[in-house]
């Protein structure tokens, strides 16, 4: 999401490298670099300019450590504010109410809320093992109500089924009775959302706001959105009284900077990025993770949390004990892993949250995010018993496998010739070797991948 300013800002922070001390002649280059960083990246301009001046008067005349440079010093100086420009300390959802607790979903139509009520759910029923009934009040598309009523049945949460021409009030209350009576611990309401800001829209929201009271009122935006976020954020915001905005598409190609300006024109902490289309594809958020990832210095916390949570423990066992006791290494299990790898949002999501993200850039990730799912087409257009017994591949059945995977024969030749190298560093790792290894990875990375 903030690829464009994560490049931006390490170009300004690799100009202050080898400095002595941090001057008011060598940081005035950086800060106008760091605000065009910020502007280009959509960030509104009144958060650009107190932003810049905070920086500045803490990087002024500042002392550098023997063991620091004035760059590394600065980078601290820009992590802190950042930190501070995303909300602070991360405060997450209040559950603690009397259930159910009402989480009450706004914003216009298109940003993702209908989707992201049933993100929200499954990560409650997961992480917060909270039982979770879901509402749709939008009766002006009755097939949102359709949709998340599909999605409910998916992340295992309830769903309240309401007649289209009852009133988004009536229903609203109906539901909130129901799990009263259920005893569950959280309703989510998805409300109805307009191509743009109007007074029916907010006298709405307003009105089943005001008739089941809400425990959160998240804002619910596109990432994407850049200026009309902001002002489709301020616009909720008097209508509201906001408690948190959930930022959907932040796995896209967007600059970013509607995140930054939402936040302070809402006064509302972010609280959930929407990475993805799976309902699975959504992070709680952190200022001071997301502030390192923007500076290049990665999150690797949550990269250690994603592979604990994602990569299938059981699967990883089974393969340990197939290739311990001498059973090979074949083409489904590479496929496995390929699909692990994917699970867990692609070589780009993995990359993101590495340190040297500055360096590397978005080229490699999605080069790599290619690869992967290319290799995961070629196997796909195997034979079962081609995967089972990859040596039976001779040339015409490698033009088959080309000509059905749409890639050229010489692809179908890089992933042999890597499956090779990986069945060889197998059969050397046989015993303890191998299940150490595969131990470390948790299942997740294969032996040679990503592909060179």
């Amino acid at each position: 999401m903030f690829d464009q300013l994560t490049a931006r800002l390490g170009r300004t922070l690799e100009a202050l490298r080898g400095r002595g001390r941090i001057t008011e002649d060598n940081i005035a280059a950086a800060l106008r670099e760091a605000r065009m960083a910020l502007l280009e990246a959509d960030v509104a301009l009144p958060v650009v300019k107190s932003f810049i001046e905070a920086v500045k008067t803490q990087a002024l005349g500042a002392e550098v450590l023997a063991s620091l440079t004035p760059g590394q010093a600065f980078i601290g100086i820009l992590h802190q504010e950042l930190v501070r420009l995303m909300g602070g300390a991360g405060v997450g959802l209040n559950l603690r109410v009397q259930p159910p607790a009402v989480i009450l979903l706004a914003g216009l139509q298109g940003a993702g809320k209908t989707t992201s009520a049933a993100k929200l759910a499954r990560w409650l029923i997961e992480r917060e093992r909270k039982r979770v009934l879901l509402v749709s009040t939008d009766v002006r598309r009755p097939a949102a109500m359709l949709q998340l009523e599909t999605l409910a049945g998916q992340v295992g949460a309830e769903y309240f089924a309401a007649d289209a021409q009852q009133a988004p009030v009536a229903i609203a209350q109906a539901a909130l009775e129901r799990a009263r009576r259920a005893v569950l611990d959280v309703l989510i309401i998805d409300t109805a959302g307009r191509l743009h800001v109007d007074e029916a829209l907010m006298a709405e929201v307003r009105a089943i706001d005001a008739a089941v009271p809400a425990t959160e009122r998240l804002f619910v935006v596109d990432a994407m959105a850049g200026q009309d976020a902001v002002n489709a954020a301020r616009a909720f915001a008097q209508a509201l009284a906001l408690t948190g905005i959930l930022l959907t598409k932040a796995d896209g190609d967007a600059r970013g900077g509607a995140a930054l300006s939402v936040r302070q024109v809402t006064g509302a902490p972010i609280l959930f990025l929407g990475v993805g289309e799976k309902t699975e594809a959504l992070e709680p958020f952190d200022p001071a993770r997301m502030a390192s990832r923007i500076l290049g210095m990665g999150d690797v916390v949550t990269l250690v949390e994603q592979v604990h949570r994602q990569v299938d423990a059981q699967e990883a066992a089974r393969l340990t004990e197939k290739v311990v006791k001498g059973r090979g290494f074949d083409m489904l299990d590479l496929r496995g892993q390929l699909e692990q790898l994917q699970k867990m949002g692609g070589v780009g999501a993995l990359m993101d949250k590495l340190p040297g993200a500055v360096k590397r850039g978005a080229s490699s990730a999605e080069q790599g995010d290619r690869e992967l799912r290319r290799q995961i087409a070629i196997i796909n257009s195997m034979t079962p018993r081609e995967r089972r017994h990859p040596g039976l591949i001779d040339g015409s059945r490698r033009r088959r496998i080309a000509a059905g995977s749409g890639v050229q024969v010489q692809d179908v030749n890089r992933l042999l010739k890597q499956f090779q190298e990986m069945q060889r560093v197998m059969k050397q790792m046989k015993g303890g070797g191998l299940r150490r290894l595969l131990g470390a990875f948790k299942g997740g990375l294969p032996p040679g991948f990503p592909p060179r």
